[in-house]
């Protein structure tokens, strides 16, 4: 069963932890290889929805740390989900 594509993301830590047993699970080898392939594309969701929010957590600092003396506080938004997209 998928979930909503408006469910909101897992937070950060959450996804690296799930991610991180996810390899270790992967690692030792012993799922079968519909297994091991649910859990690697879950894998690669987790680290999309992770690069996501570290590249939010970078914009948020870039606006903080602004060195301009005139600069006026910016609305921060998200950048925008769109399937398939590479965020490279």
């Amino acid at each position: 069963m998928k979930k909503a594509a408006a469910t909101a993301p897992p937070p950060f830590e959450q996804s690296l932890s799930e991610l991180e047993a996810i390899v270790d699970a992967l690692e030792k080898g012993e799922m079968t290889l519909e297994e091991s392939l649910g859990a690697f594309e879950r894998g690669v969701s987790l680290t999309r929805a992770c690069r996501q929010a570290l590249e939010a957590a970078e914009q948020r600092v870039r606006i903080l740390t602004d060195g301009r003396p005139d600069a006026e506080p910016e609305p921060f938004s998200p950048p925008s989900k769109t399937p398939g997209t590479p965020h490279e």
